[in-house]
Parts: C-alpha cells; sequence; structure tokens
C-alpha cells in the first residue's frame, strides 16, 4: 500500500496521487474495502482530477487477475461453452487474443478495448460490433454487504451500462461463448479492428460521450461543429476521429475537462459523458 500517482495506471495519461491497494484474494478485498474505496482496472474511460482522490484505490491482481479458460462440464453445451472463473483483473486484449486461439467466439467484438474484464463488465464496454455482455454467462460481485453471484438476467444492463451499482466489484466471471475456430474468431476480430483504424493511437481515455441517437454519432456531431483538432494546453480533441480527446504529452486534467465543456457548448444536441469523472462532481 503506497501512494502513487494515477496517472501511471491511466490510459490518457493524467491524474494525481492516491493510496493505490493491490488485492489477490477476498479476504485482502475485504480489508482493503474497509475504509471508502475506489476500484480501478486498466484505467481506459477514466479521468482522474489532477489533485487526486481521498479514497483507497483498490487494483486486483495475483488470481483475481487470472483466467480458468477450461470448460465447465456441468454448464457448458453442445452449442454452448461455459468457462471457468475469469479474473476482474485480467486484461482485456489478452483475453480476446487467447480466446481467439481456442476458437471460442462472442467476444470479438470488444477487440482493441484497453481494459480489464471487470470494469468492461462494469460498464458493458464495447463496440459497434459487440459489448461485454455478449459473452458473459455469471458475475461474482462484492459489495459492502458481501459477495453475491448474479447472471445478467439479475441485471438492468444496457449500452454501455451494467446496472452495477458504483461501489460494487466484479471479482471474477464466467464466460458464456460458442465454440467456433481460431480463423473465423480471427477473422471477425479482423473486421472490427480495421473498421476501427480511424482512431487516435496516441494517449486516450476512449470515446468522450454516448452516441445520442438520432442518425448522427457524436463524432459527427462535434465535426460539424468545427472543433475536431482543437487544443487547450497539452490536450486536444483528435484530428483522427472527434469523439477522441488525446494527451499530447503533458495534459492535465483541468485541459481534458476544458474540452470535455467547450464541446458541450458547441454541440446543440445534449451529450452525455462516457468518461467516469475521478471525483464525480469533476468539472
Amino acid at each position: 500500500v503506497e501512494r502513487q500517482p494515477l496517472a501511471r495506471y491511466t490510459t490518457l495519461g493524467v491524474g494525481g496521487e492516491a493510496e493505490v491497494w493491490f488485492v489477490a484474494d477476498h479476504a485482502q478485498l475485504a480489508e482493503a474495502m474497509e475504509a471508502p474505496y475506489r476500484i480501478l482496472g486498466g484505467g481506459s474511460n477514466l479521468v482522474v482530477a489532477d489533485e487526486g482522490v481521498p479514497e483507497r484505490v483498490i487494483r486486483l491482481t495475483g488470481p483475481l487477475a487470472q483466467a480458468d479458460l477450461t470448460p465447465d462440464p456441468q454448464l457448458s453445451t453442445s452449442g454452448q461453452v461455459v468457462t471457468g472463473w475469469v479474473g476482474g483483473g485480467v486484461p482485456l486484449p489478452g483475453l480476446i487474443r487467447k480466446l481467439q486461439k481456442l476458437g471460442l467466439s462472442n467476444l470479438e467484438g470488444t477487440v482493441g478495448i484497453p481494459a480489464q474484464v471487470g470494469g468492461a463488465v462494469w460498464m458493458n464496454a464495447g463496440t459497434r460490433y459487440g459489448e461485454t455482455f455478449d459473452g458473459l454467462h455469471s458475475l461474482e460481485i462484492v459489495t459492502p454487504e458481501g459477495t453475491r453471484q448474479v447472471t445478467p438476467d439479475d441485471l438492468d444492463w444496457g449500452y454501455r451500462n451494467s446496472g452495477i451499482p458504483r461501489n460494487h466489484i466484479v471479482t471474477r466471471v464466467r464466460l458464456r461463448l460458442r465454440p467456433s475456430t481460431p480463423e473465423e474468431v480471427l477473422a471477425r476480430m479482423d473486421f472490427a479492428d480495421q473498421a476501427r483504424k480511424g482512431q487516435p493511437k496516441m494517449k486516450t481515455p476512449g470515446c468522450a460521450f454516448k452516441n445520442p441517437g438520432g442518425g448522427k454519432g457524436a463524432g459527427q456531431l462535434i465535426d460539424e461543429a468545427g472543433l475536431k483538432g482543437t487544443r487547450i494546453g497539452q490536450a486536444m480533441i483528435a484530428p483522427e476521429h472527434a469523439n477522441f480527446i488525446v494527451n499530447l504529452g503533458g495534459a492535465t486534467a483541468a485541459d481534458v475537462l476544458a474540452l470535455l465543456r467547450l464541446i458541450r457548448e458547441r454541440v446543440s444536441v445534449p451529450l452525455e459523458l462516457e468518461y467516469e469523472l475521478w471525483p464525480e462532481g469533476l468539472g
């Protein structure tokens, strides 16, 4: 346990200090949850204040960052493979690659998302080609009241939302997958990846705003407002895709928040933030 800059754990590369706890099992997790806490996965989709946060920040490691992809014979059928437990701290990109090599389908639509499994589940991360809940069979969630196991049917999930409360931690999941072949899964991964080639490669949290519906995506609306390439400090609205904010090197959370405010002022359609802000009233 030590105070560390959270910038080193976020894909945007901004954020002040917090007390970081690395927990490997449920006993350590229970201890870490005895004081106010936050859970941090891969650090994508997140903007942390330059001042940091006062709460403990929990990261899953050890057994809670390992994956058992062995089919469970009691739950699997001829048309569906249900795996053993996959830890919430497992990096999603590596998991997708392992599933491809095993010829297991349902999650390749999330290719390229730099998240951990727990965080991807918590926000139902996805792309136009698929989302995390496409491949979920069941979840283990640790709450301040204890541990419970649920299925997706128990949750009010939807677009970029799992229905899981903020202070509940996704520690493990079982995956529900469709048998395929490594070649077929790779082809679908490549198709989804090629369609996202226009996204920026610099430090970024991902898409800034949810698509509002009505035919135009958030990126198109921001582009039509003439904001693509706009820069404040060392943060910039990406020239490649206007729904991304990138860190040019040395950006601050204040720079990013100023760009988010500018977008909302200039785009006539109300936009709902896809980023998570720490603390919640930030900006």
